[in-house]
């Protein structure tokens, strides 16, 4: 006899409650999905609720309902077995229409059931790889690079892009991840700052080469470089340089990214933060094997094979130093480089250590106005609003780079591109790798670059670019840049 196990949910409080809570989250759910695709968007969390959240209710919701069946099905069995007396449940006769739309509303309510959870799912997963997910659900934990992100080349190109890339492998692989992730987060057991280098991290070639193929991107580079000095007329200093960037032409490879040719393999033997770099082992077009030594490594080195990342190992979340982020303002208006020592004051200001933002707002406006009150009473009244802004830009500059509840300050992510803000290229090229035979790896400039011009007011080779004469000894010049400086 198949029971009617209609009637045995009206009996089961279990299942009635599983009901209406199936039957709450499906409508928050629908009503929640309807409101964000007619345009409303309410933050990262929003997203949580109706993707993730309202899903697993219907879920828990339904699961209930058959666990109640099942136990109040039990009680009966058990009534029987001590002979008490026990409700006739009906017989399911489909000649009869009342049962027959009872089945079909069943029927359609499962579907609607199984609609909610593959949109939720499929919803959920595509917020889940969402930058406004990876950058705001964990607020504290994730400020610094989703800051960093915002700001970058790479603004537009979702985390999981890079942080995932095509396949259902690494899928699998960042979803097992996250949910570690989430238990820190949730727990509080993450490690302030976040260590780096990512350890876990896809080759580049299966993600950044899906966009910078080695093949179309070569030849060389003009960089020129605003600098201002640090004394009272901020005085503009331009670094003209030629990067050779070079790259894969045909069947070979030459400038700095050589190592691309077809053939070439290049591994290294480093300690777990990658910033030292103790063996480097070649593999040439040729097949032949050269191993660079350089000191004895530890026990924790670990060999690897050279990636995109060991050298552009912040190609999105760039950290930059407080020079050049004052020189960056400076250069294009946001900060009054016509205030005597701006330079000068603006680097002082920001390097002092601040327990938040918004103390560091304050106390680095405060700081610049307080400066030129004392030093320059005159001029911060005549160009007190200019005073004002430089106070908010350095602010900014602050915020954008320095996370005090992460414990990240201005030099905990440097960036390997260059030999500025870590020894990045000299790791390797630092002329104390050799072989057996004493070859060594060069530390010659021209092997990455021809220095033009070196931190000169008006550089000559700028004025030959553009067609035109250098200013005579002794005139000021604007050397011709272009708006992006260039």
């Amino acid at each position: 006899m198949i029971r009617n196990y209609f009637s045995v949910i009206t009996r089961s409080a279990l299942s009635m409650i599983g009901t209406v809570i199936a039957l709450v989250g499906f409508v928050l759910f629908v009503t929640l999905f309807l409101i964000q695709n007619m345009g409303f968007r309410g933050g990262p969390y929003l997203g949580i609720i109706t993707y993730l959240l309202l899903p697993a209710v219907v879920v828990a919701g339904l699961t209930l309902v058959p666990i109640g069946i099942w136990r109040q099905t039990k009680k009966e069995r058990v009534a029987v077995e001590h002979g008490e007396p026990v409700p006739n449940l009906p017989v399911i006769d489909m000649n009869k229409p009342r049962t027959r739309k009872a089945l079909a509303a069943f029927g359609v309510m499962s579907l609607i059931g199984l609609v909610v959870l593959a949109v939720g799912t499929y919803k959920g997963v595509e917020y889940m790889e969402s930058v406004e997910f990876c950058g705001l659900a964990c607020h504290t934990v994730m400020q610094p690079e989703y800051t960093a992100h915002q700001r970058s080349p790479h603004s537009r190109v979702a985390c999981a892009e890079c942080h995932i890339g095509a396949g259902a492998d690494w899928f699998v692989k960042s979803k097992i991840s996250g949910s570690w992730q989430l238990i820190a987060v949730a727990f509080n057991l993450y490690p302030t700052p976040i260590p780096t280098p990512v350890h876990n991290l896809r080759p580049a070639r299966e993600t950044c080469e899906q966009c910078h193929l080695p093949t179309k991107f070569t030849g060389d580079k003009l960089k020129v470089r605003v600098h201002y000095a640090e004394d009272e007329q901020n005085t503009e200093l331009h670094t003209v340089l030629m990067m050779k960037v070079g790259g894969q032409h045909g069947r070979g490879a030459s400038g700095i990214h050589w190592h691309v040719a077809p053939g070439v393999k290049v591994r290294f033997l480093s300690d777990p933060s990658r910033e030292k770099i103790y063996d480097i082992e070649m593999t040439g077009v040729d097949g032949k094997v050269k191993l660079f030594k350089n000191e004895e490594a530890p026990a924790d080195a670990e060999w690897r094979q050279m990636d995109c990342v060991d050298c552009h190992n912040r190609p999105t979340h760039v950290y930059r130093e407080p020079a050049n982020e004052i020189d960056n303002s400076m250069d294009q208006g946001t900060i009054d480089k016509t205030l005597p020592f701006i330079k000068r004051e603006g680097l002082r200001a920001v390097q002092v250590e601040y327990p938040s933002h918004e103390a560091a707002r304050a106390g680095i406006a405060a700081d610049i106005a307080a400066f030129y009150a004392q030093n320059y009473p005159d001029l911060a009244k005549s160009k007190a609003d200019a005073i004002a802004q430089t106070g908010k830009t350095l602010g900014d500059v602050y915020s954008w780079n320095v996370f005090p509840a992460m414990k990240v300050t201005w030099d905990t992510y440097p960036n390997h591109i260059g030999h500025k803000q870590s020894p990045g290229c000299f790791r390797c090229h630092d002329k104390k790798h050799a072989t057996e035979d004493g070859e060594k790896i060069t530390k010659k400039c021209d092997t990455c670059h021809s220095l033009l011009a070196d931190e000169e007011p008006d550089p000559a080779i700028l004025y030959q670019m553009a067609g035109e004469e250098p200013p005579a000894p002794g005139e000021a010049g604007t050397p011709p840049l272009d708006e992006t400086g260039t």
